[in-house]
């Protein structure tokens, strides 16, 4: 009987989402958009036709937020609800009650979808209605701890592997660049970072006798002692496969130790890293790939961290050693960072690509073009935090680093034999392979100018109260991430930072709104985040004069657009080809529409700086004059009507040819007078 019950209220509930609800939800929507509103709804008000009705829906809707308020069981322990007076705050209320259910609602489904697919991988039926409503005080934070208690898989994850089907043509997969329901590295692993705003110390190096900068180990060091010319191309030996080639996953000491003493029988191998940046403040090494000539081997970086630089940081500094990696510019500053690490005798076959003029410089191109590889690209953005690493991520991270010294004998050939005595191409890799391992890694720190690197900032063409909100939510969200250890865009991304002064929302209401749940943290922060802006439009004098240099910059920009739009060579030999292959009347045509595609390019432009400028200080306004002369003009001869085949389109078939009507004025000096007869004096 229980469970007839149950298969009941899921079929009432399937059928009222299907039918009633979802059309009257959709009528509403459609009808709301004619409702009037602000000074029409007053004047509407005077009329029975419409007070009336009005009346009667403003009643049922104070008779329903009394029955949600009488509910104590629906709000529970929350802050009881607001009169019905005070409509406003009662409407925040009621969304929050409401975002509160559908969070509850799915979380509930995440862990139903969850148990469904351990049940089906098991061969289990599902028991009873096979769900669990989350009430109380149960969030997410507590079903992901849970989580951890035990093994995660890529099933019980949702993640579903990419395969490589030659067979078939269909869309493959994408795989997920982050999946929230994967535990917490630095809460699983005890992974303990310094995200405090200081500086990054390089402990395991040496300063310098008069103390003015760190002493890297290549200092004391000759590149032209790292080059390697004894190869010849028919000595060149083709790699085992994947397949053929042993394979180790270091996941503990013992085994860390034995990759240690194998490398310090080998005379070279090959690194690659997988890397995490978005659910961390400064970021996180899940993997680290080593091949040599005869074995590959991938560490588990999350449960070895502490272990990896003891054991293998000689090894990477050992200057007899070679290391061949490719596009090292990140991984070089992750293994200084993570592990203490720094790296002598590199050879980075992505600077070797670019010597040689490679159609491309991709490890995926190289794999390729020299090993004739087609690498499974699809998990190079993928969630490398999962345990325990899926067949398919491990084959990937394997391929990363196993033909790489195959490549760098390839490349050290053909290098060889492009040289010139004036240029040596392999010593040339070398110096910047060099050049790549002396960076220093440093730490992303917050200063009174940070605001100004968001991206879209600077094209955004914000006042300074605008300013100053973007400064105020670039600091608390930088507070909240190194606290959290998260990323600043997981926090709250660039974005929505921009989108929320660009709205400047006042009340907690239009702000959630805005947030619309997709921000946690600003969702359990709200009061916090809206005194910052509060606060910032209060306080945003001093962001006046950085708010005009933003936009001067800006519109000097707009204005070498316009004079690029207009100068640009790069249609030339387009009309240059019309004028040689059609007739005269038809080339003036096209040469009419060029022109006319620029005068409204250059329309935009101007209506861009005006806008932006109205309203603005008489320093600004010079400015903005200033900007409008510097845009060249286009004169365009306008047709008063359609000729040829565009009469026809219009209706118009007559082959006689228009009489042109010079327009003396241009469109922009137009505007330009229009504007100089309405600023104020």
């Amino acid at each position: 009987m229980e469970a007839e019950s149950v298969e009941q209220k899921a079929e009432a509930l399937e059928s009222l989402i299907a039918g009633p609800l979802a059309y009257s939800a959709s009528r509403l929507l459609s009808h709301s958009r004619g409702l009037p509103s602000d000074k029409d709804f007053h004047f509407y008000n005077n009329f029975d036709e419409f007070k009336l009705p009005a009346r009667e829906i403003a009643t049922k809707t104070e008779s329903s937020l009394g029955e949600v308020a009488s509910s104590i069981s629906l709000w529970g322990s929350k802050k009881p609800p607001p009169l019905p007076e005070e409509l406003e705050e009662a409407y925040d209320w009621l969304v929050n009650l409401n975002d509160d259910f559908l969070e509850k609602f799915g979380i509930s489904m995440d862990d139903f979808r969850s148990s469904r697919e351990k049940q089906e991988q098991s061969g289990m039926a599902a028991s009873g209605d096979g769900f669990q409503l989350v009430c109380g005080k149960k969030k997410k934070k507590d079903i992901v701890l849970n989580q951890e208690k035990t093994e995660a898989t890529p099933s019980s994850l949702g993640i579903k592997m990419v395969s490589r089907d030659q067979k078939t043509t269909a869309a493959r997969a994408k795989v997920p660049f982050h999946l929230p329901n994967i535990p917490r590295p630095q809460t699983q692993f005890n992974i303990l970072v310094n995200n405090n705003n200081t500086p990054f110390q390089h402990v395991w190096l040496e300063m310098s006798e008069d103390e003015s900068h760190l002493i890297h180990p290549l200092e004391k060091l000759s590149v032209v002692d790292f080059v390697d010319r004894n190869i010849k191309e028919d000595e060149i030996i083709k790699p085992l496969s994947l397949e053929r080639t042993p394979f180790k996953l270091v996941e503990g000491v013992k085994e860390l130790k034995e990759l240690a003493s194998k490398l310090r029988e080998v005379d070279e191998f090959a690194v690659d890293l997988e890397h995490n940046n978005y659910r961390s403040f400064l970021g996180l090494t899940c993997l680290m790939q080593i091949s040599t000539r005869m074995e590959d081997f991938i560490v588990d970086t999350f449960k070895l961290r502490v272990h990896i630089g003891p054991y293998l940081r000689e090894h990477f500094k050992d200057p007899l050693k070679k290391k061949v990696m490719h596009g090292a510019d990140r991984d070089i500053l992750w293994l200084q960072r993570d592990f203490g690490i720094y790296v002598c005798n590199l050879f980075d076959t992505g600077q070797a690509s670019r010597l040689l003029q490679l159609e491309r410089n991709s490890l995926e191109y190289l794999l390729h073009h020299f090993c004739d590889v087609e690498a499974n690209k699809e998990y190079q953005n993928a969630d490398w935090r999962i345990r325990p690493l899926p067949d398919e991520m491990i084959k990937y991270a394997r391929e990363d680093t196993h033909y790489l010294l195959h490549i760098y004998d390839l490349m050290r050939c053909k290098l060889l034999s492009t040289s010139s005595s004036e240029n040596d191409l392999l010593l040339e890799v070398y110096k910047r392979s060099s050049d790549i391992c002396m960076q220093f890694y440093e730490k992303e720190l917050l200063t009174d100018i940070s605001y100004l690197h968001v991206y879209g900032l600077s094209e955004a063409g914000f006042n300074s109260q605008q300013l100053a909100i973007v400064s105020g939510l670039c600091a608390w969200r930088d507070k909240v991430a190194r606290e959290e250890d998260e990323s600043t865009g997981y926090i709250l991304p660039n974005k929505a930072v921009l989108e929320i002064a660009r709205q400047m929302p006042q009340t907690s209401g239009s702000l959630r709104r805005f947030v619309k749940s997709k921000h946690q943290y600003v969702e359990c922060q709200l009061n916090a985040v809206l005194k910052i802006i509060k606060n910032a439009m209060a306080n945003s004098s001093a962001f006046e004069d950085i708010a005009v240099e933003l936009r001067k910059k800006h519109i000097e920009s707009l204005a070498i657009q316009a004079s690029e739009a207009v100068n640009s060579e790069s249609v030339a030999p387009n009309y240059l080809s019309l004028y040689q292959t059609s007739s005269a009347g038809s080339c003036q045509e096209e040469k009419k529409m060029q022109q006319l595609s620029l005068l409204d390019a250059q329309s935009d432009i101007v209506g861009t700086v005006e806008k932006e400028y109205k309203g603005t200080t008489a320093s600004s306004q010079m400015l903005m004059e200033t900007t409008l002369q510097a845009i060249p003009t286009v004169s365009v001869q306008a047709m008063k009507k359609p000729a040829g085949g565009f009469g026809a389109l219009f209706g118009n078939s007559s082959r006689r040819k228009a009489k042109p009507l010079n327009r003396n004025v241009s469109e922009q000096e137009k505007m330009r007078a229009s504007w100089s007869k309405s600023k104020p004096l």
